[in-house]
C-alpha cells in the first residue's frame, strides 16, 4: 500500500462522511411492467368510451354541464346526466399538455410533472393524528403544522400534501390556517382543497401575494396543485366541478383521481373497475379541457377492493397492486403523467402497516406512476396519520430514491484493484478500495437498527417504532423555517384579516 493511500485512509477514518445525495428531482428506474395486454388496455380505453357516450355521467353543477353541451355533449338538464361523445374526448386528450411545470417558493424545488417522473408526496386528508406520545386524537392547527415541518424536513418528500385536518379552525376560516402554513413553514410546491370557488379564489390570492406574483406569472406555471375526487360510479360533484373549472382557467393543476373500489363503488372485476375509473378521469380531463385548451391535468387512479366481510378499504392487496399498474398502462395510452397512491388500512405503525404501504410503494414503481401520494404516514385507510409511520416510511422511500442514482461504468466502479488486492478466501473490509470508500459506499438508515442482538440489546432493544419517535421529535424541537418565509407571511397578512373580518368563505353546501 503506498504512502498516499495510507494518508487517504487515515483522514476518511477521522473526517465527516463525503456521502452526498440528491432526492430532489428523481426519475424512474425501472422500465413500466404491464399486467395487461396490449388488447386489453384497448378494449378497456374502447368500453369506458362507450360508458361515456352510452351511460353518460351525471354532474350536479349547472355551469360544467353548460361547458359540456358547448363542447358538444349531450346534456339532459332533469337528470343532470351528460353523455361525451369520443370525438370530443379525443379532442381533450390531444389539447391536454404531456409536460407539466410545478413551481415553487424555492426555484431548486421545482419539479417537472410528466412521464418518467417520481414524485412522492405524504399521505394527506387525515381527520386524526397518533403518535406514541400523545395517542390518537383530532387533527388540529398544531398538528396540521407539525406535519408541514416533517414534510418540510425530507427532500424524498417533493410536494406538500393536507396530512392533518385543522378541525379546531371553523370551515370558513380554515383555508387561511392552512395556506399561511404551507406559505411560512415550506418552500417546496403547494396543495389547495376544491372545497368551493370563493376558498380556491383566497388561496390563489395568497399564493400570488407570498410570491409576488402577477397573474401572468401565475398562471405562468402550476404554483398549487388540487385532487378531484369524483363520486364513483359516475358522478362529479358541485364542489370538484368547480375545482376542475378553476384550476383549468387559473393554469393551476388538477388531478382527477376516482377512488373505486372494487366490489363498492366499482365493479368486482380488476378489469371491469379499471373501466370506471377510466371514464371517470376522461370526463374530469374532458371538462378541463373545455374550460380552457391546454390546461394542466393529470390523469389519476387510486383504486383496490374493499374487504367482502365489513366493507372497509384494503390497501396494499393483489388487487391495489394489479390496478395500479393497469391504471400506468392506461395513462400510457392516452399519453398523460398520471398520479398513483400507497397507503394502508393498518390501525397503528406495525407490521401490516409496513407491508401495505411498501406493497403499494413498489405496485406505484413498477407502475411507472408520474406521483404517488399517500407515500407516507396513512393509516386507517386514511382516518389518520401517524409520525411514526411517516418516519418509517420516508426510509422506505429513500431507499427507493437511491434506486434510481445512477450505477457507475469507471474501472475504479469495476473495483479491479481491489478483486487484485484480495487473497482468495480473504475479504475486503480494509482493501484501499474500500477504505477510499466506505464512508460514502452504501445507504445510511434513517430508522433501521444493523447492530447485532447484542449491541441492539443494550443500548435498549428499542423498536423501529420507538426509534422513529425520538427522530420526528428531533426534526420538530430543531425546526427552523425556510428562507424568505418571513416575508411571505408578511405579505399575506394584511388579505387574511381583511377577509377574516369579512366572514372568511363558508364551503358550498
Amino acid at each position: 500500500m503506498t504512502e498516499h493511500r495510507r494518508q487517504g485512509r487515515e483522514a476518511r477514518r477521522t473526517a465527516a462522511p463525503a456521502r452526498v445525495t440528491n432526492y430532489r428531482r428523481l426519475r424512474h428506474p425501472f422500465a413500466p411492467q404491464r399486467v395487461l395486454s396490449e388488447d386489453a388496455v384497448a378494449a378497456i380505453h374502447e368500453t369506458a368510451l362507450r360508458v361515456l357516450e352510452e351511460l353518460g355521467i351525471v354532474v350536479l353543477l349547472p355551469e360544467a354541464r353548460m361547458i359540456y353541451a358547448r363542447g358538444g355533449a349531450i346534456v339532459d338538464e332533469g337528470t343532470g346526466l351528460v353523455r361525451i361523445g369520443r370525438e370530443i374526448v379525443a379532442a381533450a386528450l390531444a389539447a391536454a399538455p404531456r409536460s407539466i411545470r410545478i413551481r415553487a417558493a424555492n426555484p431548486a424545488r421545482e419539479l417537472v410533472y410528466e412521464e418518467g417522473a417520481l414524485i412522492f408526496s405524504p399521505g394527506a386528508g387525515c381527520p386524526n393524528t397518533q403518535d406514541r406520545v400523545r395517542g390518537r386524537r383530532p387533527g388540529c392547527l398544531q398538528t396540521y403544522e407539525e406535519t408541514l415541518k416533517l414534510q418540510q424536513s425530507f427532500d424524498v418528500i417533493h410536494k406538500l400534501g393536507p396530512s392533518s385536518e385543522p378541525q379546531d379552525v371553523p370551515t370558513p376560516f380554515r383555508h387561511y390556517a392552512t395556506m399561511r402554513a404551507q406559505l411560512t413553514l415550506s418552500d417546496k410546491p403547494l396543495f389547495v382543497y376544491a372545497r368551493g370557488r370563493r376558498q380556491i379564489g383566497d388561496s390563489f390570492e395568497m399564493v400570488r401575494l407570498a410570491n409576488g406574483l402577477s397573474d401572468e406569472e401565475f398562471s405562468g406555471g402550476a404554483w398549487c396543485t388540487t385532487v378531484i375526487n369524483t363520486n364513483s360510479p359516475r358522478q362529479i360533484d358541485r364542489p370538484m366541478a368547480e375545482g376542475i373549472i378553476d384550476f383549468a382557467r387559473a393554469g393551476q393543476l388538477s388531478i382527477i383521481t376516482p377512488f373505486c373500489l372494487a366490489g363498492a363503488m366499482a365493479p368486482v372485476t380488476v378489469e371491469g373497475a379499471l373501466v370506471l375509473q377510466h371514464a371517470e378521469c376522461l370526463a374530469g380531463i374532458t371538462l378541463a379541457q373545455l374550460a380552457r385548451s391546454g390546461a394542466p391535468v393529470s390523469y389519476g387512479g387510486f383504486s383496490s377492493n374493499v374487504d367482502m366481510k365489513s366493507g372497509a378499504p384494503a390497501f396494499g392487496t393483489p388487487t391495489h397492486i394489479r390496478m395500479a399498474i393497469g391504471t400506468g398502462q392506461l395513462a400510457r395510452h392516452i399519453g398523460l403523467p398520471w398520479r398513483s397512491a400507497a397507503g394502508s388500512a393498518a390501525n397503528v405503525a406495525d407490521m401490516q402497516a409496513a407491508g401495505e404501504n411498501h406493497m403499494g410503494l413498489w405496485a406505484c414503481l413498477m407502475a411507472n406512476a408520474t406521483l404517488t401520494i399517500h407515500a407516507a404516514g396513512w393509516l386507517e385507510g386514511g382516518l389518520s396519520f401517524g409520525y411514526e409511520k411517516f418516519i418509517n416510511d420516508v426510509e422506505a422511500l429513500q431507499i427507493i430514491a437511491e434506486l434510481c442514482q445512477p450505477l457507475g461504468q469507471t474501472e475504479a466502479d469495476l473495483g479491479w484493484e481491489a478483486l487484485a488486492d484480495v487473497q482468495p478466501g480473504g475479504h475486503f473490509f480494509a482493501t484501499p478500495h474500500t477504505m477510499e470508500r466506505f464512508d460514502r459506499a452504501f445507504y445510511a438508515p434513517l430508522v433501521a437498527d444493523l447492530a447485532n442482538f447484542g449491541t441492539w440489546e443494550a443500548a435498549g432493544g428499542k423498536t423501529a417504532t420507538e426509534r422513529a419517535t425520538a427522530i420526528w421529535q428531533g426534526l420538530l424541537a430543531g425546526f427552523r423555517p425556510p428562507e424568505g418565509a418571513e416575508g411571505r407571511g408578511e405579505r399575506i397578512a394584511g388579505f387574511v384579516a381583511r377577509r377574516a373580518a369579512e366572514g372568511g368563505a363558508p364551503p358550498p353546501d
